[in-house]
C-alpha cells in the first residue's frame, strides 16, 4: 500500500492510525487468540494463591500489559512469552491498585475481591477504561458489604477492609453484572462458609474463570447458570490454565467477511459462544457454517436489514454492537438497534456519519437506514469496539479511510491491521 502514502493527511499525526483502502473482499483463514475478557480476570485470580502461575493462549494486547503492571504493583513478578504469561505471587501482597493504572482499564476493579480475601484490606482507585457511560460499581460494593467489607472513599481511592475473614452469604444481584460476579467469586473462594450468587452472569468468560478457580482448588458449582454456589476453602494453589478463545475477536472477523462480501474461515473459536450474533448475521444474508472449533462466513452482495437488542449472555453482546451497525449501514433497508447496557455506546455514530452512514439516535435506539455506499475519510476511534467497527466500515468504503486512535483497538485486538491484510485487505498501520 505504499501508493497510499501521499493520501495520508496529518489529521491524526499525534496518534496511531490504521489506513484502509476499501473495495477488497476478504478470503482465507484466521485463527482466534485468547479472550481479553477472560485473560485479564484470570491474571487477577493468581493473587489468590502464592506461587508460580502460568497462563497460555494469552493475546499480546495493551490491556494485558496494563494488568501486568497492576499485578507488579501488588508485588508480583510477571514474565511474558509468545502466547504465555507467568505470574509469581508473593506470600505478602501490597493491597492496592494505583490510579494511573486503574483509570486506563476498568477491569482492574476486580482486584478488590482477591486483595480483600488475601490481605483483609484493599485500596483501589475508582476505575476508568473506555468511556461507555455509567457503569456503576455499587453492585460490587453491596455484595462485598454483605460479606463483611466496610468501604470508604479516601482521596479518590475506594478503601475496603474486613474484620477477620470474609463471611459467606447469599447475594442477589439486581442485574447479571460480569464484574460484580467476578469480584464475588474471588471473595467467596476463601471466605468462611457458603456464598450463593443469585442472578449471576452466565458469560463463557465467567465459566472459564470458574474452571480456573476450580483447578486451583476452589469449590464452586453452577458455572454457566444464574445460580452460583461457592463453598470457601482454606487455601488455593497455583495452576497452569489455557485461556478460552475470544468470541468478540471471532465475531469481528465474521463481520469483516460479511461486510466485504468475503469468504473467511475462523479457526480456534467456539461458535456456540456466538449463537445470537451468528443468527443475526444469517438474518442479514450471510451463509454461516459451523464446526467443532471453527466457523465459516460468506458475505452477501448487500446485507438484509436486521433488528437486534443487546443483552447479557446468551443475548447479543454489546461489544459486537458497533461492528454489526457498520454492516447494517450498507443494508437494503432500515434496521433498529437497541442498546440496553451502555448509555454512551453510540458515540461512534458521528464518525460513521462522516463516512456517509445514515444513522439517527432516539434514546437507546439507533435507526440505521442502509445506504448504497460509504466514502473513505479521516475518522477517530472512541473505544476498542467502535474503532474495530470503523475499520470494518472502511473495508467496504470507496477510497481511503484513516482511522485515528488505533491505540484503542490495540487494547483488545492483537495486530488487527496485519491479520486483516493477511486476508486480503488493503490496510496498514502508521
Amino acid at each position: 500500500m505504499a501508493q497510499l502514502g501521499h493520501l495520508v493527511t496529518t489529521t491524526f499525526a499525534s496518534m496511531s492510525t490504521i489506513v484502509v483502502e476499501g473495495g477488497r473482499s476478504l478470503s482465507g483463514t484466521v485463527g482466534i487468540l485468547g479472550a481479553k475478557n477472560a485473560v485479564l480476570k484470570e491474571m487477577v485470580s493468581a493473587l489468590l494463591a502464592p506461587g508460580r502461575h502460568r497462563l497460555t493462549n494469552v493475546p499480546s494486547i495493551v490491556d494485558v500489559e496494563l494488568m501486568c503492571q497492576v499485578l507488579e504493583h501488588t508485588g508480583c513478578k510477571v514474565d511474558q512469552g509468545e502466547g504465555e504469561l507467568w505470574v509469581v505471587v508473593p506470600e505478602e501482597l501490597r493491597p492496592e491498585a494505583p490510579i494511573d493504572l486503574v483509570r486506563q482499564m476498568r477491569a482492574s476493579i476486580v482486584v478488590l475481591g482477591p486483595l480483600l480475601a488475601r490481605c483483609g484490606v484493599a485500596r483501589v482507585a475508582l476505575p476508568g477504561g473506555d468511556d461507555l457511560g455509567s457503569r456503576p460499581i455499587e453492585w460490587h460494593m453491596s455484595g462485598l458489604d454483605q460479606m463483611g467489607v466496610s468501604f470508604e472513599l479516601v482521596h479518590g481511592e475506594l478503601v475496603g477492609s474486613i474484620d477477620g475473614k470474609l463471611k459467606g452469604t447469599e447475594i442477589e444481584l439486581p442485574f447479571p453484572s460480569v464484574g460484580a460476579t467476578e469480584n464475588l467469586l474471588f471473595a467467596g473462594v476463601l471466605a468462611e462458609g457458603e456464598t450463593v450468587i443469585v442472578n449471576a452472569a452466565r458469560e463463557p468468560e465467567i465459566e472459564d474463570l470458574i474452571r480456573q478457580l476450580t483447578e486451583m482448588g476452589a469449590d464452586i458449582s453452577g458455572g454457566g447458570t444464574s445460580l452460583v454456589t461457592i463453598r470457601g476453602v482454606e487455601a488455593l494453589h497455583p495452576v497452569e490454565h489455557e485461556v478460552i478463545p475470544d468470541r468478540l475477536e471471532a465475531g469481528t472477523f465474521a463481520v469483516a467477511a460479511a461486510i466485504t462480501n468475503g469468504d473467511v474461515t475462523i479457526t480456534g473459536c467456539y461458535p456456540d459462544h456466538l449463537r445470537m450474533e451468528l443468527r443475526k448475521l444469517e438474518d442479514a444474508g450471510c451463509d454461516v457454517e459451523r464446526g467443532d472449533g471453527w466457523l465459516r462466513v460468506k458475505g452477501p452482495d448487500r446485507p438484509t436489514p436486521v433488528d437486534f437488542s443487546t443483552l447479557p449472555f446468551p443475548g447479543f453482546h454489546t461489544d459486537m454492537h458497533p461492528q454489526m451497525v457498520a454492516l447494517l449501514s450498507l443494508a437494503s433497508g432500515t434496521s433498529v438497534v437497541t442498546e440496553n447496557l451502555y448509555d454512551a455506546r453510540f458515540r461512534y455514530v458521528g464518525e460513521m456519519a462522516r463516512m456517509g452512514a445514515d444513522i439517527s439516535i432516539e434514546a437507546q435506539h439507533a435507526i440505521v437506514r442502509g445506504v448504497d455506499r460509504l466514502s473513505g475519510c479521516p475518522v477517530l476511534s472512541p473505544d476498542i469496539r467502535a474503532g474495530a467497527a470503523l475499520v470494518l466500515a472502511a473495508l467496504r468504503a470507496d477510497g481511503v479511510t484513516e482511522v485515528g486512535g488505533a491505540e484503542h483497538i490495540d487494547r483488545g485486538y492483537q495486530d488487527f491491521a496485519g491479520r486483516l491484510a493477511a486476508l486480503g485487505a488493503s490496510v496498514e498501520r502508521s
